[in-house]
């Protein structure tokens, strides 16, 4: 097959799903070409060694890349949001006619919403049908709690993208949904059911897998000897680590348990604050560091921590961060509903508790120290078992690669 595929994001940015996609798609003996923007996540800044302009064409592994301008900033509010967004809408469907020409079919991967812009053109234009792979319901989903009905002009923009995401449910050829959840959701604001498959997210496997423990990767996250339960990742508004913060408190003195931080965020210096109000000094803050690093980190702890707030949206959510830990072969305490929770105790990996319970998570921190290593290795396996045969990037493409098939054919058929 010809596939296209229409990605905001893209390595080198950290993207590995549509990036692990396209390359293994190409490696099947597939035509792969992509259409994205210049990279400048997370910073906002374009990357060294790029330049934004028109034509930009290049040759990765097999799979073609063609770069359009985008307005790039790493300021959060909602106008530059919107800007970024629109600015990528607008230069990727003048380019999608010409860069994209003959393909079978589109892969999508969204959000945000203009990356539909381009794979709508094409559909109008020549009857391209496209996959969208859903990882966010928008506008719940990606805008922060509160922030909605902040005003008037919030309001009108979450109902602009409602209706922006109905008509892309109907007019999508096919549909993947990172949870069941979310697939009730997706059929609930009009979908058609026959169209819309579950494929659970992977992970760069070539950063997250198994890794021996090291004295390096111990020192590097202060391990004392206790059993340490890692965050890694974004501290903002979905994850609300204060939660885990005031967990790690409540046990401090009364178990050898320690928390570790490694990230940033909006709420990074409100819960280092909280961490000093509390006196909780078994909570450490390592700041960002890079991804190559990460798969060493996660070995160096005992456990990893994944958060989620307790909202509707987020229910359907199952966020990297549980793909990563399980590939790695990482325990997991989770401290979130939905399916994340369901993930983790179905597969016997780790604990669960209800979101944002600190008292809660209290407990589970307090169980986890004493679990024995024999059970927590126990546990380990069934977590990369668990990734290796339901979110694997081999069984992610294949279902990706039939949808994208049984849509090409369906367009053939008409």
């Amino acid at each position: 097959m010809k596939i296209g595929v229409i990605s905001y994001w893209f390595p080198p940015e950290p993207a590995f799903i549509p990036g692990c996609l396209a390359e293994e798609l190409a490696d099947r003996g597939h035509e792969v070409r992509v259409l994205t923007g210049f990279p400048n996540h997370p910073t906002g800044q374009v990357y060294p060694g790029y330049r934004q302009r028109w034509r930009h064409q290049s040759t990765d592994g097999g799979v073609s890349i063609r770069r359009v301008p985008t307005y790039a900033s790493h300021d959060g509010t909602a106008a530059r949001r919107a800007a970024r967004q629109l600015t990528y809408a607008m230069s990727s469907a003048l380019a999608a006619p010409g860069f994209l020409s003959g393909v079978d079919a589109l892969y999508v991967y969204f959000p945000p919403a203009g990356a539909y812009a381009a794979a709508a053109l094409l559909r109008l234009l020549r009857r391209v049908p496209a996959v969208v792979h859903v990882q966010d319901i928008w506008p719940e989903g990606v805008t922060p709690p509160g922030e909605a009905g902040r005003d008037g002009s919030g309001g009108f923009t979450s109902g602009l993208l409602s209706r922006t995401m109905r008509a892309i449910y109907r007019s999508a050829a096919g549909i993947a949904v990172i949870s069941p959840s979310m697939r009730d959701v997706v059929v609930e604001r009009g979908a058609d059911p026959d169209r819309v498959r579950v494929v659970l997210n992977w992970t760069d496997e070539r950063l997250f897998r198994p890794m021996g423990t090291t004295p390096a990767a111990r020192r590097a996250i202060g391990h004392r000897g206790h059993t340490t339960v890692m965050h890694a990742g974004t501290m903002g508004p979905f994850q609300r680590v204060d939660t885990a913060v005031r967990a790690a408190a409540a046990v401090n003195g009364k178990v050898d348990l320690d928390l570790v931080l490694v990230g940033s965020g909006s709420e990074e210096q409100q819960s280092r604050r909280l961490a000093e109000e509390l006196g909780a000094t078994n909570v450490r803050f390592l700041g960002w560091r890079p991804p190559a690093e990460m798969a060493d980190l996660y070995a160096a702890a005992e456990y990893q921590l994944v958060l989620l707030r307790d909202l509707p949206a987020l229910r359907g959510a199952v966020p990297a961060k549980l793909q990563a830990a399980l590939s790695a072969g990482a325990p997991v305490v989770a401290s979130a509903g939905g399916d994340t929770a369901d993930l983790v105790e179905r597969a016997r990996a780790g604990l669960s508790c209800p979101p944002e319970d600190w008292q809660a998570l209290a407990d589970r921190f307090a169980l986890a120290a004493v679990i024995p290593s024999t059970a927590r290795a126990e546990m380990a396996q069934r977590a990369r078992d668990s990734y290796l045969s339901r979110m694997s990037l081999r069984t992610g493409v294949d279902q990706m690669e039939q949808m994208l098939a049984e849509a090409a054919s369906s367009r053939r058929r008409h």
